[in-house]
């Protein structure tokens, strides 16, 4: 299949429901993590819906295939309604696209589809609690904390840094979400939006996110949180850099900026948006310093800092650039 001029193909499937009755697809996007993707499908083929649920993985390594084949592997083994597609183009915008189009195309009455990452690992009740949310504040986005494993167990304490906290505390509506890679998205949202759905321009991890959500509220679609649905994420060693979270934490600011050009791109809403990133600077000591009393970190201090001058900048893709694996999962 080829939705929108994309090439997709579909390099394995198993059936056990019949398709039509399938309500609830997992999209798993990967590149190149053959090992950790095993670790995130056993995660998935546990969970328990209440209705008949399916997994996809979307191999975004057309050349190598290394996931696509551990996946079939998996799947082979733990009987489940499931499909692996290849997409030949790579990036994390094009990858979502074809694992969201391709939930559409296999499952046509899915009622809502969820995203993990290959480098996350589902919590046991993961899929009951982002369902119990939507269902309870009427949803249409669910989003959930994608928490941080360091690699190196001497790392915990960036755990406590802002680059690395949940951006909510508490389950229930909220203005905005950030990350695909724990989401449950609801049918509507799917039909609603036009395809595209990720902007392939912003071919990076959590900016074609943001700005997806962006346009969803923007078209009258409800986002909620929730919080005891989360993910535990791998955090490379070179994520601890203070390098690599200066980069991130610049990005952050960038990305923020970049939505507010794009609800308002007038004149008069570019200044708006100087102002309140000149304001940011002014206010970045203090607010530094009480990050610092906070977390104990002496570098969380300067996220505020950071965070202005990127919206300044508006530049994305420098912290990406330290990351050859996850920019074109």
């Amino acid at each position: 299949m080829t939705p929108n001029g994309q090439d997709i193909t579909v390099y394995f499937q198993t059936k056990r429901e019949d398709a039509a009755d399938i309500e609830l697809v997992v999209v798993v996007p990967t590149f190149r993590r053959p090992d950790h993707i095993v670790k995130t499908l056993k995660t998935i083929v546990s969970q328990r819906p209440d209705v008949p649920s399916a997994t996809i993985v979307v191999e975004s390594d057309a050349d190598g295939l290394a996931g696509a084949e551990v996946a079939k592997g998996f799947f082979l083994g733990h009987p489940s309604d499931s499909a692996v597609v290849v997409v030949r183009r790579r990036g994390h915008a094009h990858a979502c696209n074809a694992g969201w189009a391709a939930a559409l195309d296999l499952y046509p009455n899915l009622r809502a589809l969820a995203v993990i990452y290959d480098d996350e690992v589902a919590a046991p009740e993961w899929l009951d609690c982002l369902v119990a949310v939507q269902e309870t504040h009427g949803a249409d986005i669910v989003g959930g904390p994608q928490l941080p494993v360091f690699e190196d167990p001497r790392e915990q304490k960036w755990k406590r840094h802002p680059v690395f906290t949940p951006p909510y505390k508490e389950s229930g509506p909220v203005p905005i979400l950030y990350s695909a890679g724990n989401v449950l998205i609801t049918r509507a949202v799917l039909d609603g939006m036009a395809r595209p759905f990720l902007d392939p321009a912003l071919n990076v991890v959590g900016v074609g996110d943001a700005d997806f959500f962006d346009r969803c509220k923007a078209k009258g679609f409800t986002l909620a949180w929730a919080t005891e649905a989360w993910v535990a994420e791998t955090v490379p060693v070179f994520h601890t850099t203070r390098s690599w979270i200066r980069a991130r934490s610049l990005e952050n600011g960038a990305i923020s900026a970049l939505l507010e050009h794009q609800r308002d791109p007038t004149f008069s809403g570019r200044l708006r948006t100087l102002g309140k990133s000149l304001a940011l600077i002014a206010t970045s000591l203090p607010v530094g310093l009480k990050l610092w009393a906070e977390t104990g970190l002496a570098a969380a201090s300067l996220y505020p800092l950071h965070v202005a001058v990127g919206r300044l900048t508006a530049k994305i893709g420098s912290a990406e650039a330290q990351d050859r694996t996850r920019n074109v999962t």
